[in-house]
C-alpha cells in the first residue's frame, strides 16, 4: 500500500484543470454502446471506476480503443450487446454496476453476471432490481438479489410507473436505460431532484422524455444514433481543490471547464452562503451541460447546515464539506445524509473518526452528524476505508493541521489519478512515501 505525508502549507496558487466527470465519462460510453455508429469521447476520466464500466462493456462485444486522448466507442445498437465470456467485474464501481442492470435486463435471452470488490459487494442493490423486477427483469443473488454477484437473465421488459423511495441518480439512470429497451411508457418520480445528466444526454441523443416536475416519462425505442461527447472537468474533484484554496492561507486558485450543472453544485451554495469567495468567472455550454472557470480565495467561513433537498446535489462533496466545518466558526450540520453509510465506506463512521484523530470535534446525530469549528488541528495517521474521497478530504486535512499527516494513496485512483500531482503543482506539501 503506497502512503501520502501531507505537512501544513501556505499558498495554493494556479491555474489548473480537473480530470473528466466521472458521472458523464460512464454514461457517455454506456450510451455510446447502446447507439448505432461511432462515438469520440473527449476528456474521459482515465480512472479506475470508469474503466471498470470500459471493461465490462468490452467483454459484453463492445469495440472501444483509444485515438491519441479521444476513447472511440463503436456501438451495438441497442439490444446488440452479448453474453460476456466470464464474469463482469465492475472493481469498487457502484454506478457501473446500477447501470448495467438496467442495460442488461433488457437483453433478450443473454444471460450475464456481475460482481465487484469487497467493499462493493456490501453495497445494496434492490434499490435497483426491485423496480427492474417489476419491469420484467430477471436476476438471481444474495439476499433476493440485493448483493453482489448477481446473474441476470435478459427479458422483454414492460415500462412501469415507480416512485423512488430515496432520490437517486443511479437508480433513475438505471430504469430510464432500461425504460428505453421497454415495451409502452416508463414513468419515474423523485422525492427531489438527483444528478440530472441521464436526462440531459436523453435530451442531446434526442431520446424520448418527458419532463414533469421531478416527474419523468420515456418509452422504448427500436434504436438512435451516435453522437460525440465533450465531458466537462469532475466537480466532485474540483471539491477537494476549492476546499484547499479556501482553508490554506493565501491561496488564490482558478479551476478551469469545471462542470456547473446546478444538480451537483449544492457545496458552492453552501459555502457562498457561508462566506466563501467563490466566483464562477466564465460559463459555457458542451454538449447539453455547463461549464465555468471557478475562482477560489482564502476565506474565513462561518457554521453551515446541510439538510433537505440541496443534499442529493452535494452527497458526494460531503466528506470534504465536514474538514472544511472544522474550521468554520460555530456549528456545522449535516442531516438527511444516512445514504453515506452504505457508499464506498460507512462515511459517516469514517468522517468523524478521522476528524477526532486529528483533534476535531464531532458527533453523531440521527441521520447525520455535526462538527463544531474551529479548531487547530493535528496530523495523524488516517484510517480512509479504503475510500477515495475520505483518502483525500483528509489529505487537504493535512495541509492546515501541525504535524505530519498519513493517508493511503491507492483508492484515489478510482476517481482522481493525478490528484497528488496537481496539489504538488499547487504549492501543498505533500510527498509519497
Amino acid at each position: 500500500m503506497k502512503l501520502i505525508k501531507t505537512k501544513k502549507s501556505s499558498g495554493l496558487k494556479g491555474n489548473i484543470e480537473v480530470p473528466g466527470d466521472k458521472s458523464i465519462s460512464h454514461r457517455a460510453l454506456i450510451f455510446s454502446s447502446l447507439a448505432t455508429g461511432i462515438s469520440k469521447i473527449h476528456n474521459f476520466l482515465y480512472a479506475q471506476d470508469c474503466l471498470s464500466t470500459l471493461n465490462c462493456l468490452k467483454s459484453l462485444g463492445v469495440n472501444i480503443y483509444r485515438e491519441n486522448e479521444v476513447l472511440v466507442v463503436e456501438g451495438k445498437g441497442l439490444r446488440g450487446l452479448e453474453e460476456a465470456d466470464d464474469v463482469l467485474y465492475a472493481g469498487n464501481s457502484g454506478t457501473t454496476v446500477r447501470l448495467m442492470l438496467g442495460v442488461l435486463a433488457g437483453q433478450p435471452g443473454k444471460t450475464n453476471v456481475i460482481t465487484g470488490d469487497n467493499s462493493l459487494r456490501r453495497r445494496p442493490m434492490k434499490r435497483v432490481v426491485d423496480p427492474l423486477i417489476k419491469m420484467g427483469g430477471v436476476f438471481l443473488g444474495r439476499k433476493e438479489s440485493n448483493f453482489l454477484p448477481i446473474a441476470i437473465r435478459g427479458n422483454y421488459l414492460k415500462g412501469i410507473e415507480y416512485d423512488l423511495p430515496v432520490a437517486s441518480a443511479q437508480v433513475k439512470s438505471a430504469l430510464l436505460l432500461a425504460g428505453l429497451l421497454a415495451e409502452g411508457k416508463t414513468i419515474i418520480r423523485e422525492p427531489s431532484l438527483s444528478r440530472n445528466h441521464t436526462e440531459l444526454i436523453f435530451e442531446y441523443l434526442n431520446l424520448p422524455l418527458n419532463k414533469r416536475g421531478l416527474e419523468l416519462e420515456t418509452h422504448g425505442v427500436e434504436n438512435f444514433f451516435a453522437k460525440d461527447f465533450y465531458v466537462p472537468g469532475d466537480f466532485s474533484s474540483a471539491s477537494f481543490l476549492i476546499a484547499g484554496a479556501l482553508l490554506v492561507p493565501n491561496s488564490k486558485l482558478i479551476i478551469k471547464n469545471v462542470g456547473i450543472n446546478p444538480t451537483r453544485i449544492g457545496m458552492l451554495k453552501i459555502l457562498k452562503d457561508a462566506g466563501a469567495k467563490i466566483e464562477i468567472l466564465r460559463e459555457d455550454e458542451w454538449g447539453k451541460e455547463k461549464v465555468g472557470n471557478i475562482l477560489v480565495e482564502t476565506s474565513e467561513i462561518k457554521g453551515f447546515t446541510v439538510e433537505g433537498e440541496i443534499v442529493p446535489t452535494l452527497i458526494d462533496e460531503v466528506p470534504i464539506l465536514a474538514v472544511i466545518a472544522t474550521q468554520a466558526k460555530g456549528k456545522s450540520y449535516f442531516r438527511n445524509v444516512e445514504e453515506l453509510k452504505v457508499k464506498e465506506s460507512d462515511r459517516i463512521k469514517a468522517i468523524l473518526e478521522n476528524i477526532r484523530r486529528m483533534g476535531g470535534k464531532g458527533e453523531e446525530i440521527e441521520n447525520g452528524f455535526v462538527i463544531e469549528g474551529p479548531v487547530n488541528l493535528k496530523g495523524a495517521e488516517i484510517n480512509s476505508y479504503n475510500d477515495h474521497r475520505i483518502a483525500m478530504s483528509f489529505i487537504i486535512a493535512g495541509l492546515i493541521s501541525e504535524g505530519e499527516t498519513i493517508v493511503e494513496r491507492d483508492s484515489i485512483d478510482i476517481s482522481f489519478p493525478n490528484f497528488i500531482d496537481i496539489l504538488k503543482g499547487i504549492g501543498g506539501e505533500i510527498f509519497e512515501l
